[in-house]
């Protein structure tokens, strides 16, 4: 990924575009700093890098630990959280709420690169920042790593198991629903069956749909929970395989080539729905 080659100009711009966009105050991030280049939150997060033990992916040739997400879990539970039990609330039925939760995301952000949004080559918002813009705006803007973040924690808040899957040039979300008869293909998290893609940054996309060049292929994913922030040694990711509903995959997912496309600022590339 090529350096941001910004000094304090970054900070103004940045600066800017958070009160812009209305998450100056949100929780639990609220101030940013620069340092070599790159922006990190109070959290000690980097901000515009995804790879290393300070990235917030944690991304390296074998390892893979999204650490944004646990910004907003654990003791750091703030409005992302919270919002996922209340859309969950009002629904009985545990597919509706899935569903309901998913439309949420995906019709309210509305995808903006991070070039366009923030003048930087990349930019990660963590789920509080992105909930509260759209609690005061009624819509947030952001592109595929914030739609996924957001999407986990919102899960994890309305009971659901949730994971951040990372492929070749995109990331998205998974959710367990094992009795859910909409999903487009069938997936496997470390050899347990059930999980459902969510791809909430096409305005059409239903819960369970999945991009083409994803399916029977094997897949970074890492299962959240309430992890505290603290920072630890990421993992090796499990693996998500994902099958037309006949087998599993048997072509390898390379993670170095994800590394590579980190360098070429592709990783977080939005694909929309054909």
């Amino acid at each position: 990924m090529n350096r941001i080659k910004v000094l304090l100009s970054l900070i103004l711009v940045l600066a800017a575009g958070l009160v812009a966009t209305g998450y100056a105050s949100a929780t639990p991030s609220a101030e940013f700093y620069e340092r070599n280049g790159d922006v990190f939150d109070d959290w000690g997060i980097c901000r515009t890098r995804a790879f290393g033990d300070d990235g917030f992916y944690q991304l390296s040739e074998t390892t893979f630990r999204p650490i944004i997400a646990f910004e907003s879990l654990g003791k750091a539970t703030a409005q992302a959280y919270s919002l996922g039990g209340q859309i969950a609330g009002k629904y009985s039925d545990k597919m509706q709420r899935a569903e309901a939760i998913f439309r949420f995301v995906r019709d309210r952000i509305n995808y903006v690169s991070d070039i366009d949004q923030f003048k930087c080559n990349e930019f990660a918002q963590n789920a509080d920042e992105l909930a509260t813009t759209i609690s005061q705006n009624r819509i947030g803007y952001g592109d595929c790593e914030d739609s996924a973040v957001l999407l986990a924690v919102m899960y994890k808040g309305a009971g659901y198991r949730s994971a951040i899957v990372v492929g070749s040039g995109h990331t998205a979300a998974l959710v367990y629903l094992p009795d859910y008869g909409k999903a487009s293909v069938v997936l496997e998290l470390e050899g347990e069956p059930g999980w459902v893609w969510a791809e909430a940054t096409g305005r059409n996309n239903p819960l369970g749909w999945m991009p083409e060049g994803f399916i029977n292929v094997k897949l970074a994913a890492y299962e959240i929970s309430e992890e505290e922030i603290a920072p630890a040694e990421p993992t090796t990711p499990a693996v998500a395989v994902t099958g037309t509903g006949g087998g599993a995959s048997s072509r390898p997912f390379s993670f170095i080539s994800v590394i590579g496309l980190l360098w070429v600022l592709s990783l977080f590339r939005r694909r929309r729905a054909h």
